[in-house]
């Protein structure tokens, strides 16, 4: 048992009661460890602030949520009217609904632009790989998360846009009719669906999110933060064993944090009280009308930050399959001839690839493109193993790099952009290539990421203070 820590009598109250929590739970030892003691970079610059608003809007989404928790219905004969009663009888209930709606496209908007920070300056290199999975683990629950709470409020873009995502589970040959059943909990999207969503919406997804979350920011703190040049500050520390090129992160980075909390709120509500809808790309129009099972929407389309996957998904057509046929054959004639490899193991790429173009033959288009769909987010978790790079951050790397990286933001957008709009064929056509784009940036990154001249990293962190 560990010895008790006694102070004086004299001692203010105040340090009185933290020596008594101190003796009994390492608040301080805590505080200390991953506030006030821990050194992050001196050279943190804009990209580095969505971290923490990630933070915020889980805490906005949570408090908004357990709110519409206390008045809303889970019944499918219920629920549209329930979010109604929200939105004009339930004191600033609409305040919260608004809230929870555009806070959902705000999680994802800096969860996307703190990916592409990740992303340009290597923080899933060695030694952040775990913290590089563990994020990507948040991703995928949080498209869970909001594709559960999108058929909520039992709208028509709701109910439909559910209908089509789980039927999409049965196309999954052998298991997909049984497992889309068990998804619905019926024969169709209805009152046992939407109950099943809101469990999961409520209680079990936000568990393992804020699990995940615990999880990354503890392998981060273990390893320390990366920075814009890719230093790594642990490298070089002073007589009291701190970093030459770090800084506490409180108070330094917790102001920095606040003024960029303080912008984003000024942003976040304005939305909400002048465009809480963002013209029908953060609430859509017919979703305020009531699900009808039978009347089919003229278009049924995701929210915003699932469309470029969606677009993928529809980009996948029987004629593009022949498209797929081709890059897996120059991908394993590539891998024969190029790769410095025993006999044994270019056979089984060989046979590899025979397998997954008789597979490709047989089963339809449309499972591919679940396949597809769901590969775009899981390529993301071997993103360390394939960036093969001579440095960590672009700003040493090739300028042509940096082209092709703005190249795939663009490439994002246009995706996302596309699977809002009604299927048509120069659609489908830049869907297509857009795809190919996608994977291909990913996939070649082994080979490209290697070419080029590349600068010298400095040996400690470029820093002008202001």
């Amino acid at each position: 048992m560990a010895e008790f820590k006694e102070l004086s009598p004299d001692a203010p109250a105040a340090a009185k009661l933290m020596n008594w929590v101190d003796n009994r739970f390492p608040a301080s030892k805590l505080l200390k460890e991953h506030v006030t003691e821990y050194y992050a970079p001196k050279n943190f610059n804009f990209w580095y602030v969505f971290g923490s608003l990630a933070m915020l809007v889980l805490v906005i989404q949570i408090v908004t949520g357990i709110f519409l928790t206390m008045h809303y219905k889970p019944d499918a004969a219920l629920a549209f009217g329930s979010v109604e009663y929200i939105m004009r009888d339930v004191p600033w209930g609409w305040l919260i609904r608004y809230m929870h709606s555009t806070g959902a496209s705000a999680f994802f908007v800096v969860v996307y632009l703190h990916m592409f920070r990740g992303l340009i300056y290597g923080s899933y290199r060695k030694p952040r790989e775990l913290i590089w999975i563990f994020g990507c683990a948040i991703f995928l629950a949080l498209m869970a998360e909001a594709f559960m709470g999108y058929l909520l409020p039992w709208g028509q873009m709701s109910y439909w846009g559910a209908q089509v995502i789980v039927n999409l589970f049965a196309a999954i040959p052998f298991i997909g009719p049984d497992l889309a059943l068990l998804i619905r909990g019926d024969y169709v999207v209805g009152d046992a669906t939407l109950n099943r969503f809101f469990a999961f919406h409520v209680i079990a997804v936000p568990l393992v999110l804020l699990g995940l979350v615990v999880a990354h920011l503890i392998a981060l703190h273990e390893v320390g933060s990366n920075n814009p040049d890719g230093v790594e500050i642990k490298a070089k520390k002073d007589a009291a064993g701190h970093p030459l090129d770090g800084i506490p992160f409180h108070p330094y980075y917790t102001v920095h944090d606040i003024f960029a909390v303080s912008v984003f709120l000024m942003i976040f509500s304005a939305i909400i009280f002048f465009a809480p809808e963002a013209g029908g790309y953060f609430l859509e129009y017919n979703n305020f009308i009531p699900a009808d099972p039978l009347k089919t929407p003229l278009h049924i389309a995701p929210v915003w930050y699932f469309t470029p996957y969606y677009s993928m998904l529809r980009a996948i057509t029987s004629e593009m399959m022949y498209a797929l046929i081709a890059c897996v054959l120059l991908g394993a004639v590539l891998g024969v001839l190029k790769a410095k490899i025993a006999s044994i193991f270019k056979a089984v790429i060989v046979g590899a690839a025979v397998v997954l173009i008789a597979a490709m033959l047989m089963i339809d288009a449309k499972f591919w493109g679940v396949m597809v769909m769901g590969g775009a987010v899981i390529i993301l978790f071997f993103l360390p193993w394939l960036d093969n790079s001579e440095v960590k951050s672009i700003r040493y790397r090739p300028d042509w790099h940096k082209y092709l990286y703005a190249i795939f933001v663009v490439n994002f957008v246009v995706l996302g952009y596309l699977g809002i709009k009604p299927p048509s064929a120069i659609n489908e056509r830049v869907s297509q290539v857009g795809t190919l784009f996608y994977f291909g940036f990913f996939l070649l990154m082994p080979w490209w990421s290697r070419l080029g001249t590349f600068k010298t990293p400095p040996d400690r962190v470029t820093f002008d203070p202001h």
